[in-house]
């Protein structure tokens, strides 16, 4: 059977920026710091990823003071980097793996709990025409149906939820997990050391045409779209070495 990324992967520069994609976070994982210490380094990654994510969607950086509500947007992004965390990992990646709309539901749930006013749609995709069979086909993508490499399934997973919507909030912080989800069940960033989120919030710009691009089905959007997620993907190695670094300084 035809694998239905194939034709994506074979556009020009979508296999060299994968490839540089996952030797960089390869090297990450190799970071002395990380070869014991990585479950600091990535809680402080699940901070960093969460406070940005938070920001690209109108949420605020600032962490609560204790006894305090906060934003409610980076309220939701907190929740779901704990839940992508550490030993909540080990729970995600294999509900990810087997049943990719259930992973979704709970990441909807925890991203949109302060968000909604009727706690009955939380984790509920929306019931527009083509939704459903949208995220039916993401879900044969996540469970074996594709093998193209793990950054560019990354980006497809991300892209297609950024242009679905399907929950109707906190979309935006639905899609980044999930691109953060391929990335530890792939193997690609088995403990979520990167921080590519920092990339999409300091180029906030190309991020939004990036997913216009992808939106547009063209080989050139989707192509473009890939590949800046990778370079993301890339930085994002680059804010987890500096952690490992400032980790083993410290």
């Amino acid at each position: 059977m035809n694998d239905p990324l194939q034709p994506l992967v074979d556009l020009p520069g979508v296999r060299e920026a994968a490839d540089r994609a996952r030797d960089a976070l390869g090297d990450v994982h190799r970071h002395k710091t990380n070869r014991r210490g990585w479950p600091t380094t990535a809680a402080e990654a699940a901070i960093r990823a969460a406070r940005a994510s938070a920001s690209i969607d109108g949420g605020s950086t600032e962490l609560p003071a204790e006894g305090q509500e906060g934003d409610p947007i980076l309220a939701g992004a907190l929740r779901v980097a704990q839940a992508i965390d550490g030993d909540a990992l080990t729970i995600m990646v294999p509900t990810w793996q087997r049943a990719p709309l259930q992973a979704l539901a709970r990441l909807h749930l925890l991203a949109a709990a302060d968000l909604v006013t009727d706690q009955s749609t939380l984790g509920r995709p929306r019931t527009d025409p083509g939704v459903a069979e949208r995220l039916d086909g993401l879900a044969q993508l996540v469970t074996g149906g594709t093998k193209a490499p793990a950054p560019v399934l990354a980006a497809v997973v991300h892209g297609e939820l950024l242009s679905l919507a399907p929950f109707g909030t906190a979309d935006g912080i639905v899609a980044r997990a999930a691109s953060r989800l391929v990335a530890a069940s792939t193997g690609l960033d088995p403990h979520n050391l990167g921080v590519p989120e920092v990339s999409w919030l300091r180029r906030q710009q190309a991020y939004r045409d990036g997913v216009k691009g992808f939106a547009s089905g063209t080989p050139e959007g989707v192509g473009s779209w890939v590949i800046l997620c990778c370079g993301a993907m890339e930085a994002g190695a680059r804010e987890a070495t500096s952690i490992a670094d400032a980790a083993a300084a410290g």
